[in-house]
């Protein structure tokens, strides 16, 4: 796949919105090629992101889709995001991102890191993360697909849709205790950016993981992705964004 916009709209942007949906995707529908003829077989799954966006999955070696990713790790994930997921009219009207790549299972280098981001945006699946029959799998993009909606389309590359994070290892590897810091000194922080930004008041909403591009918040139910300003690298620049998000969110109408 390249890089081509299939849409007469000009100013449509199609990289900003796959991000998007990349990072607030709780679930996604799983193809994968079923042996022996190598059918097409799709099943629904929960998704979370790598600092860089590439995907996570949490797999039992007892799904059949499971069986077919060890034999044949080329896969493609379909991303709706509940944030536009419409409750009356046309669903096709609405953002989808279709993702290429091929899923393996987690090396030991990054398994800790997957489970921790995993487990932060699904924490009920802590139940059976540890259950002998249960991996982590790391998806590797190759290309993506944006339908935007009607008339608003784009192949996006991987370059294009990934993260990098070379210049920002040490900063994601503190990232859980960094988010515990900083809730400890702002409880209300999550919950104050959530209002900002589209999510209801009532819901128990809590910093999820971030990386150099902006910060996730979520509740049981979705996730909402908070674009920094500025790229951050280091945990001075990050609390530096946070700091004008939230003095952005509270501040009076």
């Amino acid at each position: 796949m390249t890089d081509k916009e299939s849409t007469p709209e000009s100013t449509f942007d199609p990289v900003p919105e796959a991000k998007r949906l990349l990072r607030c995707s709780r679930v996604a529908t799983l193809a994968t090629l079923a042996e022996p003829e190598g059918f097409p077989f799709a099943s629904l799954v929960n998704v979370a992101t790598a600092p860089d966006g590439s995907l996570i999955l949490l797999l039992s070696r007892l799904a059949g889709h499971t069986r077919h990713l060890d034999a044949d790790p080329r896969m493609s994930l379909l991303l709706y995001s509940a944030i536009n997921r419409p409750s009356k009219g046309d669903p096709l009207a609405h953002s989808r991102l279709t993702i290429l790549g091929k899923a393996k299972r987690a090396t030991d280098a990054i398994e800790e890191m997957l489970r921790t981001r995993f487990l932060a945006r699904h924490p009920k699946s802590s139940i059976y993360a540890d259950f002998v029959d249960f991996g982590f799998f790391h998806v590797t993009i190759e290309a993506a697909h944006l339908n935007g909606g009607f008339g608003r389309a784009a192949n996006i590359s991987a370059e294009k849709l990934l993260t990098p994070v070379g210049d920002a290892d040490d900063l994601t590897a503190e990232e859980p205790d960094l988010l515990a810091k900083i809730t400890e000194k702002e409880p209300d922080f999550a919950h104050d950016l959530a209002q900002a930004n589209g999510g209801a008041s009532e819901k128990a909403w809590r910093a999820v993981g971030f990386d150099p591009e902006g910060l996730d918040i979520g509740n049981e139910e979705r996730l909402i992705r908070i674009p920094f300003a500025d790229r951050v690298t280091t945990e001075k620049e990050l609390r530096t964004q946070i700091a004008a998000l939230l003095a952005k969110a509270r501040k009076p109408s």
